[in-house]
């Protein structure tokens, strides 16, 4: 059985037959399920210009979130800091973390989560939108939290109502400066396996111990579709194997159905790049999730694992998130 902390990664993934409103719903309803079965954390991902997800604006969506949940910690997984300015993302947050002390989670990317284009048209301005700035951008932001170097501008809300924040990353780059900082961090492991081990091995080595934390603590985030067979657990991940085909090609579709997924023409090479990016994640029946997400755990050493699930119906999300709690993890621990 699983014993570590199992969370929620969520994008609010739009099907084809859908409405984002309905999306949004269902996130909403995942919400408050997850929270009822003793998940420790719900985070809803950046992203823009994709017609499959509607979690573009984190700090929105996690408002209403929390307005219909009441213990489940609630965050973003994450904001990606270069979209943004430090100060709005102080004010959202702090605005959060003062309306619902205690439960808020700020997650930091540093990428802009969407094409250049798009990421252009956020910060209307190519300032700020290298790798370079972030950590400068980081610094600024957790100043407007902690005040600790004052300055001519005052974030209300935001100083004195930090949320817990963790940098994000699917590189080195936050891996080192999360441990370097002594902030959590959290691996993006379901869409860039091949680096989870090194990231993870140079943030525990940089950990200097901080106010917030005084050992490392790494989450990972893990692509996991639960089913009573392996067979049908295979069929409902269809979509979203599809729907990231699509948009690595350039053609960013919502998800589909099953059906249309199975039925798909897909050359050689765009089979074996489906079956590449499934490989080191969980899918399959409670017993054969336990066996891979296991795995993953002896592996990486992670203090919590963060489940993600794209499938096409919410009734199939939501019985996914409660086959892992009840067969998988054998009921969850509730000392969040």
């Amino acid at each position: 059985m699983i014993d570590v902390p199992l969370s929620v990664l969520d994008l609010a993934p739009v099907a084809a037959d859908g409405s984002v409103g309905e999306a949004l719903r269902h996130t909403t309803e995942l919400a408050r399920r997850t929270e009822e079965l003793g998940y420790r954390r719900f985070w809803v991902a950046e992203h823009h210009n994709m017609p499959s997800i509607a979690s573009s604006a984190p700090a929105v969506l996690l408002a209403h979130l929390a307005a219909r949940t009441s213990t489940i910690r609630l965050g973003s997984g994450g904001v990606m800091l270069p979209n943004h300015a430090p100060l709005v993302v102080a004010e959202q947050f702090g605005t959060l973390e003062a309306l619902h002390p205690g439960r808020i989670d700020l997650g930091i990317g540093r990428a802009p989560g969407t094409d250049q284009v798009t990421a252009l048209a956020l910060r209307r301005s190519m300032e700020g939108l290298s790798a370079e700035h972030f950590p400068r951008e980081l610094a600024d932001l957790m100043n407007y939290f902690s005040g600790a170097e004052p300055g001519p501008i005052t974030a209300t809300p935001g100083r004195g109502q930090a949320p817990a924040i963790w940098l994000l990353g699917s590189s080195g780059f936050s891996a080192q400066l999360a441990g370097l900082l002594g902030l959590p961090f959290s691996f993006a492991h379901h869409f860039s396996a091949q680096n989870t081990l090194p990231a993870l091995q140079l943030y525990r080595q940089s950990f200097r111990p901080s106010q917030w934390l005084d050992r490392p603590y790494a989450m990972v985030a893990v692509n996991a579709v639960c089913a009573e067979t392996d067979e049908r657990a295979e069929w409902l991940a269809g979509p979203a194997g599809l729907s990231f085909l699509k948009l690595r090609s350039g053609r960013p579709e919502p998800l589909v159905t099953p059906e249309e997924a199975a039925a798909y023409p897909y050359t050689e090479l765009e089979r074996e790049f489906v079956a590449q990016r499934r490989e080191g994640q969980a899918t399959g029946s409670p017993e054969t999730v336990a066996r891979q997400l296991g795995a993953l755990l002896e592996r990486t050493g992670a203090d919590e694992l963060m489940l993600t699930t794209m499938v096409y119906d919410v009734a199939d999300r939501v019985r996914s998130f409660e086959l892992v709690a009840e067969r998988v993890a054998g009921g969850l621990r509730r000392d969040a």
